[in-house]
């Protein structure tokens, strides 16, 4: 296996780990679609784990259940920051400023405008929040 297959191999979870470390609270550069849905995927699938196992352990007993609610709280609020920049390098990386993520207040129209813009290809070229994720120079 070459080196690029066992990147390509680990990179969810790389994706997942990379934001929640490294660039835990870096609101500035750009953010490849792959980066930013991965990392989207894998943190809902732990929010919804840790829900689930909250509920099962409420259901064994109460003071078990009132741990894992605080265990899924935490984990929700310390995933909010890189959360929020994540999706801020997200839009960077299609040229909008991160005060676009504000639409996302727009009731029901806004959440599927910001859905559309992650979607979007990103920049191929440099733009004004640095140079392409996707074929650095």
């Amino acid at each position: 296996m070459t080196a690029r297959q066992s990147v390509q191999a680990e990179a969810p979870v790389a994706y997942y780990k990379s934001v929640l470390t490294e660039k835990y609270a870096d609101f500035s550069g750009r953010a490849r679609r792959a980066e930013y849905w991965w990392f989207a995927l894998l943190n809902a699938g732990v929010a919804i784990g840790l829900m689930v196992a909250s509920l099962i352990l409420g259901s064994v007993s109460s003071t078990l259940g009132l741990i894992g609610l605080i265990i899924y709280i935490v984990y929700i609020l310390g995933t909010i920051v890189p959360s929020l920049a994540i999706t801020f390098r997200r839009l960077h990386d299609t040229g909008k400023s991160a005060w676009f993520l504000l639409i996302w207040l727009i009731p029901l129209a806004g959440p599927i405008v910001i859905f559309v813009f992650t979607l979007l290809d990103g920049d191929s070229e440099t733009n004004v929040y640095g140079e392409s994720p996707k074929c650095p120079s």
